[in-house]
Order: C-alpha cells, then sequence, then structure tokens
C-alpha cells in the first residue's frame, strides 16, 4: 500500500530547519547550521524521528544538483578573469595547503578500514573537503563591517571562486578513481575525464549560442528559459555520471557555467533560489544530519576531529596568506584574506555527501567532518571582524577598489531570509 509518510517527513524536515535557521541566526550564525541541526536531532543520532528514506535521499540529490547548478550561475566568468593572476595564485595555495594537511592529518588516523577503496583514496578526499571555501559566510560578514569593496574583500571572493572550481575538478578526479567499476585502467579514467570536459565544451557552446538568441528572440514568456535551464542542467549531469563516470555535481555546475551571462542569467538564478530555498536546501542539509552516526567518542575520534579542525583553519589562514604575500599584498591584508577563506560551508558538505555515497568516506570520519564544517563557519566571522576592526583607522588600511564581482556578490544569497 502507498504511503503518504513522505509528506509528515517534508513537512517536519521543512519547519524544523527553517525555525533552527532563525535560532542559529539569532546567535549570528549560518543558518544551514541550524538545518544540520534539525536532521541531527530529528534522525536517529537523537530522536530518530526521521529516517534515511530512498525518497529523502533521491530529494537531497536533487537538492544537491540544483545547489551546484545555481553555484555555477553565480559564477561570473568573466570577472573571474578581470580579477587577474592574485586571486589564481590566492586559490592554488588556498587549495593546495589543505589538501596537504587534510591527507596528512587523515593518513594519521585512518587505516581504510571498513569500505572498500584503499586508505590512499579516503586521505586524499578528506584533503580536497578542506579545499572548499564558502563564499556567502564571508560576503555577509564583510558587508556588515563595510569591507566588501576592499582589495582584501575582492581577493576572497575571486580567489574563493576559483577555489570551488579546483575543489570540483579534484572531486571530479577522486571519485571518478573511486569508481569500482572504473577502476581496471587508471589511464582510462583519466581519459573519460578529460573526454567530459572536451564533449562539455562542445556542447556547452552549442547550447549557449542556441539559447542565447532564443533567449533574445522570445521574452514575452520567460517560465520556459527556466524549464529548458533545468532540462539542460539534468541531462548534462546524467550524462556526467552514466557515460563517463564523472559525479553528476560537475555536470551540473558546468551547465550553470554555460548558461551563466547569458540575457536572462539573473532570472534563471533567482527562480532556482527559490526553488531550492523552499525545497530542495533544507531537504538537503537535513539530510546530511540524519546520515551522520554518532561514533563512539574514542580518544582517536576526539584527535581526528580537533586536528582535523585545526588544519582545516591553519592550512588556509597560512596557504591564503603566503599567496596574497607573493601578489604584494601587505601583511595585514595576507592575513584578513587567508581568515577569510577559512570558512567552509554548502560545497565542502555536498563533496563530502558525494565521497561517503561513493565509499570514499568512512561513517566514523563523516560525523567530524561535518564538525569541521559548522565550527569554521561559525568561526570565521568572529576572526573576520578582529583581523579587520584591529588598526582599523591606520591609513589606507582599507583601500577600495570598484569591482563589478564585489556589486553581484554584495547581494545577500546565503541560504536564508
Amino acid at each position: 500500500m502507498l504511503s503518504y509518510k513522505y509528506l509528515f517527513d517534508i513537512a517536519l524536515i521543512l519547519i524544523s530547519t527553517k525555525l533552527l535557521g532563525l535560532l542559529t541566526r539569532k546567535f549570528q550564525m549560518p543558518q544551514v547550521v541550524g538545518a544540520l541541526l534539525a536532521g541531527l536531532i530529528l534522525g536517529p543520532a537523537m530522536l530518530n524521528i526521521l529516517n534515511e528514506t530512498n525518497f529523502i535521499q533521491q530529494m537531497a540529490e536533487l537538492g544537491v544538483i540544483v545547489l551546484m547548478f545555481t553555484a555555477g550561475l553565480e559564477t561570473d566568468i568573466q570577472e573571474l578573469k578581470k580579477t587577474g593572476k592574485a586571486s589564481l595564485i590566492i586559490a592554488l595555495m588556498g587549495v593546495l595547503f589543505p589538501l596537504l594537511g587534510g591527507f596528512v592529518i587523515a593518513s594519521i588516523f585512518n587505516k581504510g578500514d571498513g569500505i572498500s577503496t584503499n586508505a590512499m583514496m579516503q586521505n586524499i578526499f578528506i584533503g580536497i573537503i578542506l579545499t572548499a571555501t564558502s563564499v556567502s559566510i564571508t560576503v555577509e560578514t564583510l558587508k556588515e563591517l563595510g569591507k566588501l569593496s576592499t582589495r582584501a574583500g575582492n581577493a576572497i571572493l575571486g580567489a574563493a571562486l576559483i577555489d570551488d572550481i579546483l575543489g570540483i575538478i579534484g572531486v571530479t578526479i577522486i571519485t571518478s578513481l573511486a569508481d569500482p567499476s572504473q577502476s581496471v585502467n587508471i589511464w582510462l579514467v583519466l581519459a573519460k575525464i578529460i573526454l567530459f570536459f572536451i564533449c562539455s565544451l562542445g556542447i556547452g557552446f552549442i547550447f549557449y549560442k542556441f539559447f542565447a538568441k532564443w533567449v533574445k528572440r522570445y521574452d514575452k514568456d520567460l517560465r520556459r528559459f527556466i524549464i529548458v535551464a533545468f532540462v539542460f542542467c539534468l541531462l548534462l549531469a546524467f550524462a556526467a555520471e552514466e557515460f563517463f563516470g564523472v559525479a553528476d555535481i560537475t555536470g551540473a555546475f558546468i551547465a550553470g557555467l554555460i548558461i551563466s551571462n547569458t540575457e536572462r542569467t539573473k532570472y534563471i538564478e533567482a527562480r532556482f533560489n527559490t526553488m531550492s530555498y523552499i525545497l530542495l536546501s533544507p531537504i538537503f542539509f537535513a539530510s546530511i544530519g540524519i546520515s551522520i552516526e554518532m561514533p563512539k567518542m574514542s580518544g582517536n575520534i576526539i584527535w581526528f576531529t580537533i586536528l582535523l579542525l585545526i588544519a582545516a583553519i591553519l592550512t588556509k589562514v597560512i596557504g591564503c596568506g603566503i599567496g596574497a604575500k607573493l601578489c604584494k599584498y601587505s601583511n595585514k591584508e595576507s592575513l584578513r584574506i587567508g581568515v577569510g577563506m577559512v570558512s567552509r560551508g554548502e560545497v565542502a558538505l555536498i563533496i563530502a555527501s558525494k565521497g561517503a555515497a561513493v565509499g570514499l568516506m568512512s561513517a566514523a570520519m563523516f560525523g567530524p567532518v561535518v564538525v569541521m564544517v559548522v565550527v569554521t563557519a561559525i568561526i570565521t566571522p568572529i576572526l573576520l571582524k578582529i583581523v579587520f576592526r584591529k588598526n582599523n583607522n591606520h591609513p589606507g588600511s582599507h583601500e577600495e577598489v570598484n569591482s563589478e564581482l564585489v556589486k553581484r556578490y554584495g547581494q545577500n544569497f546565503e541560504f536564508s531570509s
């Protein structure tokens, strides 16, 4: 007999994530933290009211795809080019240091027990999770401080966006290599990844030309653009997994990049943000909390959590700080840029959930990773306020820049309101 309990599950997820999101915001924490707590409290780890059903898993997966598609839509390639080599160097250093730090910490504690993929792949994956940066949390804090348009603020924005693109490339490679059906030949796997990006460029160019002309010609009923854009996103996500062994979130992200900078990008982005906000994002973030298994708090787990958190903070501050110094930023600006890159958010959670689904992370390690994401999201605004307010009146300490990237991301696009 058909069960309608999924309706109750959705209602409970939506109201609990919103209420706890509002509560966490009162304490100046991201609402994503509230959504995670809702899933954790109502899930098997605590009250056991909600369980991870196939329906919730599939809706959460759709939520991931929409989140990554929206991230692609929000990424302005032209503006990223204008940020110059500084953002690229900062982003590269902000990826290499956390990747190495996460790998080293995971290697100490993880011996590859309990899951099929080898330990080295699992440890590299932990490092990849640490590479992500949350743009929204940093933007909100810098807006509040009135420092978004400073040289440091502009560098943080550009580097964070490049950071996530590099993280997506990393997760594409590692999840493809972890696929048991592809493991026989590493060169075949890499060839498929390269072929996917080549095909995406070819298909993307054709679709972009068609879509751009179509949007200009028929603009009376804008709703049709939303449907076609979503179909393109789903088809590219499907093709990535089905034909190339590449993560579906990569296909979704590239679909967003292809459609970005068309005439109706803002309209499409706004509609997808609405769909994500009212249904898909709450289910995804709650599902993360629901899927967390509370491991026995052994000494190893506690130390792993602590050291992973320390590595997550220091590797970003040091790596991005060194990158900024190489690009002739002052010591104060370099520190501010490094601190601004500390926060992990949606992309880190998406990468972690994708890795857990393909066997790259054990349940015991999933909890500490979520703790790391939550704590860095909470601590970054506090650290930013400290480093930006210190010597606030120093001449030239907050040199303003005129950047379209700052204007674009000056709007509130956090999972909130």
